[in-house]
């Protein structure tokens, strides 16, 4: 197989990708054909998909030799191409989706927590003229109405430093 038919194919697998609908049963009783992008695998392009199509492959050493081969920039770039088609067919689905956590996690080095910085923040409420803290449970007047609250926790997205410039 040349460099320039796989990149053709991997064009017709990320149409494949991206147009994939499965079945699903409806409240009614019905079945509705429905959009499910599938993220895409070079494991699963080279092994599965391209022989099932009838097309010779290249294993998968051979295809990442191509990509590291400094010999042949043309086969290499192609192949970084393809690779970074892949990658953001792939972040997209898990973005928007939330499909493909844990490959996410290994594959594409995402991490399931936040940045930003934690402050903490007393809130208080005013009762005619004074400021009284809210606490965990603060009676307001002797009637059995309460509030109840717990401690403040705001992450912020932007450094602390620098809201205040």
């Amino acid at each position: 197989m040349n460099i320039k038919e796989l990149e053709q194919l991997s064009w017709i697998y990320i149409n494949e990708c991206l147009n994939h609908t499965k079945d699903h049963p409806t409240a009614s009783g019905k079945i509705a054909r429905i959009k499910d992008r599938q993220i895409p695998t070079i494991s699963y392009f080279l092994k599965i998909w391209i022989p099932s199509k009838g097309k010779p492959t290249i294993c998968r050493s051979t295809y990442y030799n191509w990509l590291n081969d400094k010999k042949d920039q043309f086969r290499m770039d192609t192949i970084k191409n393809i690779e970074g088609l892949f990658e953001a067919l792939a972040i997209d689905i898990v973005a928007n989706e939330g499909k493909g956590i844990f490959y996410a996690k290994n594959k594409l080095g995402m991490a399931d927590t936040q940045n930003g910085n934690v402050f903490q923040s007393n809130i208080f409420a005013k009762f005619g003229n004074e400021n009284r803290p809210i606490l965990n449970i603060d009676p307001i007047s002797e009637s059995e109405t309460i509030v109840i609250s717990a401690p403040v926790v705001i992450k912020s997205p932007i450094p602390i430093s620098d809201q205040h410039q």
